[in-house]
């Protein structure tokens, strides 16, 4: 199925920065969010962007104007109705998650494919609140969207093979490398990313070396663009956590067991940059 149209659910992070890149590459896009606050804040953020990109002589300001007008934003998440493509950008909350595909399900024509943003969630589980499973998948974006070139496209038992092949299309047409995986918890990166940066974070926890030298072994060593606990600080001390639990559930693997470190930090409220401090002071 060709894909024209596309809509993405919530404008935060991760949402705002789908919207940029499907917008850049052409697509018409619709964003929705729960209120006018969130969705006044997104479009801003996705306006600093593109501004941004100007004065970096990335884009012209036409081209900035042009992509802009491809960008439609809404509190009603019916405005869906007419999109080839909807992916969902709402935190991860499996309850949430279910209840954002089940109105899709309802709003959307039978063609349309539903696509889910989750990190580690199940996407079988997902695709059950829906009445076509076989039109529902993963498209793991990674942040920050416009520069991760990495989409992970995660299919479930039920995913049909035609969903596949319209999501890799899609993926490599908004300039990113798709790679397929199976539904399994963690997925590709982050099975194999988690157990790396909660070992960093028991490194520190055990006084083998500072967290600057940590994370300065993995650039210069690893030739890491980050190191792992400026990465945790990033991203969200809280959401590596989360992840951890989820995936220690389902393997019942000690590797994935959260070190106590992490749990005091996030106790504290440490949660990294968006909190202001995490394994680093960012005030």
């Amino acid at each position: 199925m060709e894909i024209k149209r596309v809509g993405v659910v919530g404008c935060g992070a991760m949402g705002a920065g789908i919207v940029e890149v499907c917008a850049q590459a052409g697509f018409m896009v619709t964003v929705s969010e729960t209120n006018d606050d969130y969705l006044k804040k997104g479009m801003t953020s996705i306006n600093t962007y593109f501004c941004k990109s100007v004065e970096k002589n990335r884009i012209t300001a036409q081209d900035k104007d042009t992509i802009l007008t491809r960008i439609k934003g809404t509190i009603d998440i019916v405005d869906m109705k007419d999109c080839d493509l909807v992916i969902e950008a709402v935190p991860e909350k499996l309850d949430m998650k279910k209840h954002v595909f089940s109105q899709l399900d309802k709003i959307c024509p039978e063609k349309t494919i539903l696509a889910t943003n989750t990190s580690a969630l199940s996407i079988v589980d997902i695709a059950i609140a829906t009445n076509r499973p076989d039109r529902v998948l993963g498209l793991h974006f990674f942040n920050p969207v416009p520069v991760m070139k990495l989409v992970e496209i995660v299919c479930s038992i039920a995913t049909g093979n035609a969903t596949i092949e319209s999501a890799r299309e899609f993926v490599k047409a908004i300039g990113k490398s798709p790679v397929v995986v199976k539904d399994t918890p963690g997925f590709i990166v982050n099975r194999l990313i988690m157990p790396f940066t909660l070992n960093a974070i028991r490194l520190l926890e055990q006084g083998i070396a500072t967290k600057e030298d940590i994370d300065t072994a993995c650039k210069q060593g690893l030739n890491h663009p980050m190191g792992p606990l400026e990465m945790t600080d990033f991203l969200g001390n809280d959401v590596l956590y989360n992840g951890c639990i989820d995936m220690y559930e389902k393997y019942k693997d000690p590797q994935f067991m959260p070190p106590v470190l992490l749990q005091k930090m996030i106790a504290a409220g440490w949660l990294g940059r968006k909190t202001g401090k995490g394994f680093y002071d960012y005030k």
